[in-house]
């Protein structure tokens, strides 16, 4: 895939974390504030920092796919090669790590406990899918530096120094 087709392909999935983290946390909250949890309005500030460190990081993690991988985070267009730059050399699932912390962080920041809710829903069902279909999809494409990448880096909570190991899938970049 060249890359500026995988950075259309992109931009057009784009519209799946825009929707799940977006599109229904708005229909669930009407991004209407309610009274602060437990009366807290420290989660509010706890809130809407993760939400835009959690947008930061899906638009970083989107980039990714298209300059490293040469590809798209679509399961219909993936990439060629194994995305282990930035922020992929501290935790496997980053994406999946940002669209919770941006529905959990407005469910803090409007103080909606339905949102909060959802946000769990949205990791339980991201977790299934790793276990069921992405990892064993990654394992099948990259035999020989998937397994090392699981072996150093976590899947869910980040390790602090950043992974060491293989840089990129050994084969070339697309012509």
């Amino acid at each position: 895939m060249t890359r500026k087709a995988a950075a259309l392909g992109t931009l057009l999935f784009l519209l799946a974390p825009a929707t799940v983290a977006g599109l229904i946390p708005w229909w669930i909250s009407g991004w209407r504030l309610g009274a602060p949890l437990l009366g807290l309005e420290l989660g509010r500030w706890v809130g809407a920092t993760l939400a835009v460190a959690g947008l930061a990081l899906l638009l970083d993690c989107y980039a990714r796919f298209v300059l490293q991988g040469f590809g798209t985070p679509a399961p219909v267009a993936p990439p060629s090669r194994l995305v282990v730059g930035g922020v992929y050399r501290h935790v496997r699932n980053p994406i999946y790590v940002a669209v919770t912390a941006l529905i959990f962080g407005q469910g803090l920041l409007f103080a909606n406990t339905a949102l909060l809710a959802y946000a769990v829903l949205v990791w339980l069902v991201s977790h299934l899918f790793v276990l069921l279909y992405e990892e064993p999809d990654l394992r099948r494409r990259f035999p020989d530096d998937y397994p090392a990448y699981v072996a150093g880096v976590p899947r869910w909570i980040p390790r602090l120094t950043p992974w060491r190991g293989v840089r990129a899938a050994r084969s070339p970049p697309p012509q």
